[in-house]
């Protein structure tokens, strides 16, 4: 039986459940909600949000399961919803931010989020608010209303002092995001806990051109150091790999727990746009990450944490929508924080790679389970990526009433730098359920969809490292796939069901 997980703000009520093992299509799910506010409704999916409630009230959350018409079971949890928070708004005294889209605002806003008491709020309103990064603190909430855009700049030095982060799988000093949510320091452990970013409006950052200035200004740098030579970047992917890794994010969290980033639109990191490091219960739900046409612009990757969620969410990304790491040899191996009890559902790309394990994953990956989502429209679907010298792991993956264009787990030629582990990476126990599969990928470049292979599955050349346990449950290829599962160094495949 499924459990509740409730989230609450002083005016909502979010409940989210895993999908029982037993849902066939047609099943349904019951909330109700009774207290000052009611409410009730029938979901297909796996989450429900009840809003416009009452500040400091307390409510009875109800959900019940209807397989085949039938009752099966019934939860039910007493929650109340937050006091009132203090807060800031941001444009008044002694702050007086301006939302002019030119006025620079970041110490300013710095001031108020410094003021913000445990508990309170700091309020973005309407209008258009430039700034550079930004350090939020421990038990507060930055509230971004609709029709607000925190509007992050092009310049890099707006992005200083640098900060220690990881960055495909390397610890090493970056400028900092636009928003920052504690401090990687694996030895202190959690540096920030009980944050909350929401409200309706958007988080923008220096998109394409920050990225640029910012590889530039790296690789003068580089030069004037006298790194640069051919033997120093050996099995990188382009030369602006290495002056890339010091590129910023939108939101960073490093070394926090309890944090929901929700009810927002997040677009044009310079980088990835949610980065979650060495942290811990990380919900992310209804919003939209877009990042077109931004190198390494993936969406939402949780990297060496654990327990982080997302539902509800769209994808117009630069690169994977979703992208679980855990670091990259020879360091991911010695510091060896895996990835663990990752969930995410009712989530669609329209345009971007696709949802991805990997690369980075010598510190090992398992307990991933994804379902209710639509892939259609990325190109390479679910990919699990790793190269012969990660090592680690990634084991038990779920991937259970989707939609994708094609499933790969392979290795890749890319991101390959680094001392080789002392054996190739374990990669066992991945399970897909009343799965479609189109074989039809959306090209990034043109936008068009073109045929593609629908499986293909490749282990490692050593018998002891071939990928084991895959199983197919009620598969459905595309009709002119004469042979839709490319197998090789694969073992204890199991297909049942498959149709086309």
């Amino acid at each position: 039986m499924s459990e509740l997980h409730i989230l609450r703000t002083e005016t909502s009520v979010t409940v989210w459940w895993e999908k029982p093992e037993e849902y066939i299509p047609g099943d349904k799910f019951i909330f109700r909600l009774t207290g000052p506010a009611s409410r009730r409704e029938t979901s297909v999916v796996t989450h429900v949000t009840a809003k416009g409630l009452f500040p400091d009230s307390e409510y009875i959350v109800e959900v019940r399961f209807l397989h085949q018409g039938r009752p099966v079971w019934e939860l039910e949890e007493r929650v109340r919803t937050e006091k009132e928070r203090p807060k800031i708004d941001v444009t008044k005294a002694p702050y007086f931010a301006v939302g002019d889209g030119e006025t620079m605002n970041r110490s300013a806003i710095q001031r108020a989020i410094d003021d913000c008491p445990a508990g309170g709020t700091v309020v973005i309103p309407r209008g258009v608010f430039r700034t550079g990064a930004l350090n939020l603190h421990s038990d507060m909430e930055l509230y971004i209303s609709e029709g607000g855009v925190l509007l992050g700049t092009a310049d890099p030095s707006d992005y200083e002092p640098r900060i220690m982060s990881r960055f495909e799988g390397i610890e090493g000093m970056c400028y900092a995001s636009l928003l920052n949510i504690g401090e990687l320091d694996r030895e202190r452990g959690i540096t920030a806990r009980n944050v909350r970013i929401t409200g309706g409006g958007m988080v923008c950052g220096g998109g394409r051109a920050l990225m640029e200035n910012t590889i530039a200004r790296e690789k003068a740098l580089l030069s004037e150091s006298g790194f640069a030579r051919p033997e120093d970047t050996y099995g990188i992917e382009k030369e602006d790999t290495v002056p890339g890794r010091v590129r910023g994010r939108l939101i960073n969290i490093s070394c926090a727990e309890h944090v929901r980033i929700s009810d927002l639109v997040l677009r044009d990191g310079p980088a990835w746009n949610i980065h979650m490091i060495y942290s811990s219960d990380i919900v992310t739900d209804a919003v939209t990450l877009i990042s077109k046409h931004i190198w390494n612009g993936d969406g939402w990757d949780p990297d060496s944490s654990s327990n982080c969620i997302l539902f509800g969410s769209q994808f117009f990304t630069g690169d994977d929508a979703v992208a679980v790491k855990s670091g990259k040899n020879p360091e991911g191996n010695v510091i060896a924080i895996p990835t663990e009890h990752i969930r995410v559902f009712d989530c669609k790309i329209h345009y971007g790679h696709g949802f991805a394990i990997g690369s980075e994953m010598s510190g090992g990956v398992r307990d991933v389970k994804f379902w209710d989502c639509d892939l259609s429209g990325s190109y390479y679907g679910l990919e699990v990526k790793a190269t012969a010298k990660r090592g680690g792991y990634v084991k038990d993956i779920f991937f259970t009433d989707c939609v994708a264009p094609r499933i790969q787990i392979h290795s890749v030629g890319y991101n390959d730098d680094g001392e080789g582990a002392e054996h190739p990476p374990v990669l066992s126990g991945f399970h897909f359920r009343n799965i479609k599969i189109t074989g039809l990928a959306k090209n990034e470049k043109t936008e068009l969809f073109e045929s593609c292979q629908p499986v293909v599955l490749r282990g490692f050349e050593e018998p002891a490292y071939y990928l084991t346990d895959v199983t197919f449950r009620d598969v459905s290829f595309p009709e002119n796939a004469e042979d839709p599962i490319e197998a090789e160094f694969t073992a204890d495949m199991n297909i049942e069901g498959r149709s086309f």
